[in-house]
């Protein structure tokens, strides 16, 4: 049997035929003086990998479903080293399957030198991930012997929500100038301010005519409107049981916090005051009094590190800290689920306290599957599936229905849909004057 690399050296240096070989070491190094002392000197020449020095550099968030690269300076001031090391971080750093690659490194660093190795991590969920140990194999010249290791090297990403629904804010915000005024489709609501003053053209609102100032020029003047500004928005955030139950590939709350997003990225632009409230029996996460410009960072920071708490929602304590959280008449937005339940036991008691000081907008992820189950046919098990599905729509119509009687406003979609449904309601709402 012909004999390769490590098994061939050994048998030169042993002399001994490959049957023979006791599988020990303890029994080849006790027969072999030549191999013990050719074992022992590589392993004197294995670099020390205690003496090393581990320091980190690189990404320190990265959006869900992007790469975040993360540096390893590896400073060696003994003898030349030669190793294997392998960087460990939880296993939601990585697409499943690709940990043993993306973490393993062979590294050769000369004495006195440093070298620098990059793990890359693609996460799959949201929150902080946090760096692991490092573990380093050296080994000798020969590859007989290694010295092992391990390093605490602290590092944290924090894997952000992927707002995906950014695409729809050009759309919207072209909406949003032509209800500012700042094309020629003008409006009126009855919570709009005085803009300026123009000539009147066919087709005008009489009552926007300003006789005063038609009185002290040769022609008719109208008077233009634009949306109220510094308006107050509270995202409200129901952090409990029902926000956990999975639609599509994640958790309704993710869907609820990209909605939540790209509205408040619309408002801002809007001029108008976004604030945040994550609740379920406790406070989750309060982000208030943000400008403008540091709004939208500020509520991908915090969504980053929530998560759906296994408890039912005391709508009384959301109800009370959302009435602390807006003290003057603002638009509340509650994203949560539409489940007849939680809605008609928790929810509707304590909603006229929200409805007689704000303007209420319910936002709810419906499940895509209940649409198709609904069109099924063909065969029996089939029809079973639309008919549950029908009753499951039908449960959540009436629930909508009761919010509305209370002068709410509902959006009920898709997690693909519910962003720019939500949008465009805030911008109806706007255009009415309601805010």
């Amino acid at each position: 049997m012909a004999l390769t690399g490590r098994a061939a050296l050994l048998a030169a240096l042993g002399s001994l035929p490959v049957g023979i070989w006791d599988p020990s070491w303890t029994g080849l190094l006790a027969v072999n003086g030549p191999l013990a002392a050719a074992c022992a000197c590589d392993f004197a020449l294995a670099a020390p990998v205690r003496r090393l020095r581990l320091t980190r550099s690189g990404d320190t968030s990265a959006r869900l479903g992007d790469t975040a690269d993360i540096t390893l300076t590896i400073t060696n001031p003994s003898r030349p080293l030669r190793a294997h090391l392998r960087d460990a971080w939880p296993p939601s750093s990585w697409q499943p399957g690709t940990e043993t690659t993306a973490s393993r490194h062979r590294v050769t660093v000369p004495a006195g030198e440093r070298r620098r190795v990059t793990t890359r991590l693609r996460p799959t969920r949201r929150g902080d991930r946090q760096a692991d140990r490092v573990t380093i194999r050296s080994y000798g010249p020969l590859g007989l012997f290694a010295r092992q290791a391990t390093h605490r090297v602290p590092w944290t990403v924090r894997v952000l929500p992927p707002f995906t629904s950014r695409k729809h804010l050009p759309s919207k915000l072209s909406r949003l100038r032509e209800l500012d005024g700042r094309t020629s489709v003008l409006t009126r609501g009855e919570g709009t301010e005085f803009d300026s003053l123009r000539e009147y053209v066919p087709g005008d609102d009489t009552r926007s005519i300003d006789w005063r100032a038609t009185a002290r020029q040769s022609a008719v003047a109208v008077r233009t409107w634009r949306p109220e500004r510094d308006r107050h928005i509270l995202l409200v955030l129901d952090t409990g049981r029902t926000s956990a139950g999975r639609v599509g590939d994640a958790p309704r709350l993710d869907a609820s916090m990209d909605a939540a997003l790209l509205l408040a990225a619309l408002a801002s632009r809007a001029g108008d005051r976004v604030d945040l409230l994550a609740y379920d029996r406790h406070v989750r996460a309060l982000v208030q009094g943000r400008t403008a410009g540091d709004v939208l960072p500020s509520l991908v920071n915090t969504m980053a590190t929530l998560e759906p708490e296994l408890v039912e929602t005391d709508a009384r304590g959301l109800t009370a800290k959302a009435l602390r959280s807006a003290p003057r008449r603002s638009l509340i937005v509650l994203l949560t689920a539409l489940d007849a339940a939680p809605i008609e036991e928790g929810l509707l008691p304590v909603l006229p306290q929200l409805t007689q000081r704000h303007t209420v907008l319910v936002a709810s992820v419906a499940d895509p599957h209940i649409s198709r189950m609904a069109k099924a046919r063909g065969n029996t098990d089939a029809v079973y599936e639309a008919a549950a599905a029908a009753q499951a729509q039908g449960e959540r119509d009436r629930t909508a229905d009761q919010l509305r009687r209370h002068g709410v406003t509902v959006v009920d979609a898709t997690p693909d849909e519910l962003a720019p449904a939500l949008a465009d309601a805030y911008l109806e709402l706007k255009a009415a004057g309601r805010l």
